[in-house]
């Protein structure tokens, strides 16, 4: 049988993104109350400024170049405080706002900006080029690039607030929620081509309110401070950042991206007491000896999400920073969020991403459809008012993913305990299958990150013709003080397989490499990994 939620069922009003965040009558902080605050420019911005430039924002782009419901506005760009007003402005208009990674190279964009169908392109200075090359090969007009951030000092593009309406006479956008897009968010694309999640107003809404009731009781806006280095192009850092920001109240620090020294002092200066984090940022705090230099005591909680946090690691920045860590679990097609550990339950269930948010239900298939017994891993399926409508333009990929009974198959492999905790043991696709035995390269990373030469590692299935099969094959950041070699792999290789069942041995060795390769969300892009095995491996042919 499906699992439920424990939590009471939301009420989700029917109503658009902007209209639930802003013509509210229910919000506890006043007009002056700052919600973003810029640290590299020291600009504060107010929900009542966030307000006003996307009400003129929208209005403009109505007006001058006839916006219509659905038009799709691309972001391109770092974090900036501008991005809020940008989205806000559009969703008001009746837009689609389509997020897309700011490291794209010229290809990448021109594909996204072709599928994606784009109106517009908001972008940065520090991405200009790229932007404008571009545009200009997909077929955007360059008068539709507008700039957030610092301006064009050559005055060539127009900053998006130059965008104003003519007139004060602008139509009202009617939006269905339940049908009409909020967000065109392309998945990362870790395990194959990036698609175009379709997420609705009521989507969209539905999880705020998901999230609210989970941590009611612990954010307020009086107290609560939290800092921004969560890419605002990623459903995490959108969340996070930008909807529950202007929902809860709660001050955002934006910074452009992370760097760990400012983002300690940023802690210690401002008071910080709320931080979302992702896994390789809970590994720098707990093992770089650069943070022992600042005071993050006023932290009061850290959240990790977009990849498994193992127990060990929660245990040890707890021992280093007497800061508690919880986890939750979450994806581009849920608006993102599934699961939470409840506050109080941080260190009752390690390792796990806790329980279910309200609303959703749950259950763990073979990959036949069959429901796994209770406990027992499986392909996570997921029900909820914050599930995705679909990819966008692919008929044939949201079939696959959504079945004719309405579950979506995430892809994602783990199992319920008997407390209702969730955990996540891999991706399916990314299993190593080894002589027809299932070898899950997260349970080999957690034991390999216990080993005192391995500061970071990944684990991947390369593929032996001699043997006909995938051999689990470890890459290796080594720790400090240490150095690779031959003894050193073979050491490696004998202490994980006296821990581990034969056919988990890592019989396609161990690599040592100067870094893990990551998105910017934390989560292990493997497929990197597997091309580079490909690549060592045919050089010895």
């Amino acid at each position: 049988m499906p699992i439920e939620s424990a939590h009471p069922p939301i009420t989700v009003p029917s109503v658009d993104v902007y209209t639930f965040l802003f013509d509210r009558s229910d919000r506890e902080f006043p007009d002056d109350h700052a919600i973003f605050v810029d640290v590299t420019a020291q600009k504060q911005h107010t929900i009542q400024d966030v307000r006003n430039a996307a009400e003129r924002f929208g209005h403009g782009i109505q007006q001058q170049w006839d916006w219509r419901k659905g038009d799709v506005l691309a972001l391109f760009t770092p974090n900036s405080t501008d991005i809020a007003p940008v989205t806000f402005g559009t969703l008001r208009a009746g837009g689609v706002v389509c997020p897309f990674n700011n490291l794209y190279q010229v290809g990448e964009l021109v594909s996204q900006l072709k599928s994606s169908q784009a109106k517009a392109l908001i972008t940065h200075v520090a991405c200009l080029q790229v932007a404008r090359e571009a545009a200009s090969l997909a077929g955007l007009p360059l008068d539709r690039v507008l700039l957030v951030g610092p301006r064009d000092s050559k005055g060539v593009f127009r900053h998006f607030s130059d965008v104003e309406p003519w007139t004060a006479a602008v139509r009202k956008v009617a939006i269905n929620p339940e049908e009409d897009l909020a967000y065109l968010v392309y998945s990362s694309g870790t395990t194959g081509s990036p698609k175009g999640v379709m997420l609705t107003h009521e989507n969209i809404v539905a999880n705020m309110l998901q999230w609210a009731t989970v941590d009611a009781d612990q954010m307020y806006w009086s107290r609560d401070r939290t800092i921004g280095f969560l890419p605002m192009y990623h459903i995490y850092g959108i969340a996070v950042l930008l909807l529950q920001a202007v929902y809860k109240g709660v001050t955002v620090y934006v910074m452009q991206r992370f760097e760990l020294e400012q983002f300690c002092r940023i802690i210690q200066d401002q008071k910080i007491t709320l931080a979302f984090v992702v896994p390789p940022v809970v590994l720098a705090l707990a093992k770089h000896p650069l943070v022992a230099k600042y005071n993050l005591s006023s932290l009061r909680m850290m959240h990790s999400s977009a990849a498994p946090l193992t127990a060990d690691l929660v245990q040890k920045i707890h021992k280093r920073l007497q800061v508690p860590i919880k986890q939750g679990y979450g994806l581009s097609e849920a608006s993102p969020g599934v699961a939470s550990q409840p506050w109080a339950e941080w260190n009752t269930s390690l390792g796990s991403s806790g329980k279910l948010l309200p609303s959703m239900s749950l259950k763990c298939i073979t990959d036949t459809g069959e429901e796994v017994p209770p406990g027992e891993p499986g392909d996570i399926c997921l029900k909820g008012p914050n599930i995705f409508k679909g990819y966008y333009r692919n008929p044939a990929a949201t079939a696959e993913a959504i079945t004719p009974e309405g579950w979506y198959r995430t892809g994602d492999m783990g199992f319920v305990d008997s407390d209702q905790n969730l955990h996540i043991t891999d991706r399916i696709k990314e299993l190593i299958k080894y002589n027809g035995f299932q070898v899950v390269p997260g349970q080999l990373e957690v034991l390999l990150r216990g080993h005192p030469a391995v500061g970071d590692v990944a684990v991947v299935g390369v593929y032996s013709r001699e043997r006909a099969t995938e051999l689990p094959r470890a890459y290796v950041v080594l720790a400090p003080r240490y150095t690779g070699g031959v003894g050193l792999e073979g050491a490696i290789c004998e202490w994980l397989g006296e821990r581990v069942a034969p056919y988990k041995k890592l019989r396609g060795g161990v690599r040592f490499v100067e870094a893990i390769p990551k998105s910017e969300a934390g989560k292990v892009l493997r497929r990197v990994l597997a091309e580079q095995a490909r690549r060592e491996d045919a050089a010895k042919l």
